[in-house]
């Protein structure tokens, strides 16, 4: 005896007819109607839960006069009241911009669901008194059920060929890449390359010529004379610390000019705050 099938169709159209079923059945079963016995809801777009078990429907169809129909709540119920292997379908026009839009946006939720074989393709009007030209978006849901497990398929590995080295091959020595240049003991700089600054300062047992140099700067003390009638060897001494040198008596005081004696103003002292 044969099985028969559960078919749930939905539309938003106040009256459908037994036959439009019939025929939107066939566009998912191409050997045919086998023994089923429809359920359909009219006025669909007014529910936002269907009074239908976990996984009770082989067949769900929906055929829509709108493009708003069926709205995000209403394709929420598509995975949990289909069972595992069955077979959903969505009737539409396809005359509309939006229709097209919907159409695309249908084929994503099918995908997000988990539905598989999802397929779009025209079709005609499952009813005889409409002319218009309509598309129907079909997929199956997977056979396993929530919880199933299985085993992915690995992909074969590809394998490097071996490389294999002869004993007897002939070898580079590294050494002999060297050249006498590269084989000589880099020279140290030599003392005279030593530089006096703030920073450094000589040892105790200095042999370089540092340490009298840093005697020399020691000496280099301001007097009466330097303020009186200064005097720039280098020229830059009365341009102002910017452009003296680190040894310069001059460092600290205000920009002169050279032969004339240095003063101070007024308020040199005085804190800026």
């Amino acid at each position: 005896m044969e099985m028969q099938e559960s078919v749930l169709a939905l539309t938003d159209l106040s009256v459908l007819p037994t036959s439009a079923v019939f025929n939107a059945v066939k566009m998912i079963n191409n050997e045919g109607v086998g023994n089923i016995d429809p359920q359909v809801i009219t006025q669909a777009s007014l529910l936002y839960k269907l009074p239908m078990d976990f996984a009770s429907v082989d067949i769900m169809v929906f055929i829509c006069s709108s493009s708003e129909f069926p709205d995000h709540q209403l394709f929420e119920e598509i995975p949990r009241v289909v069972k595992p292997g069955g077979m959903v379908l969505l009737h539409e026009s396809s005359e509309s911009a939006p229709g097209e839009m919907k159409t695309s946006l249908l084929v994503r939720k099918l995908l997000v669901a988990g539905f598989v074989d999802v397929k779009v393709f025209p079709v005609n009007s499952v009813l005889q008194s409409e002319a218009a030209q309509f598309h129907g978006i079909k997929a199956r849901k997977p056979s396993w059920k929530i919880g199933s497990s299985f085993a992915l398929e690995r992909k074969p590995t590809k394998v490097l060929p071996k490389v294999q080295i002869d004993d007897d091959m002939d070898l580079i020595d590294e050494d002999s890449l060297l050249t006498e240049e590269d084989l000589k003991k880099p020279q140290l700089p030599t003392s005279g390359d030593c530089e006096v600054g703030s920073t450094r300062k000589a040892c105790k047992n200095c042999s370089c010529g540092r340490a009298e140099v840093e005697e020399k700067v020691q000496k280099l003390e301001l007097t009466m004379d330097h303020l009186n009638n200064p005097q720039s060897a280098c020229g830059s001494c009365g341009l102002g610390d910017a452009f003296r040198c680190g040894t310069c008596p001059y460092r600290g005081l205000p920009p002169f000019k050279l032969g004339e004696k240095v003063t101070l103003a007024g308020n040199f002292l005085v804190a800026d705050i």
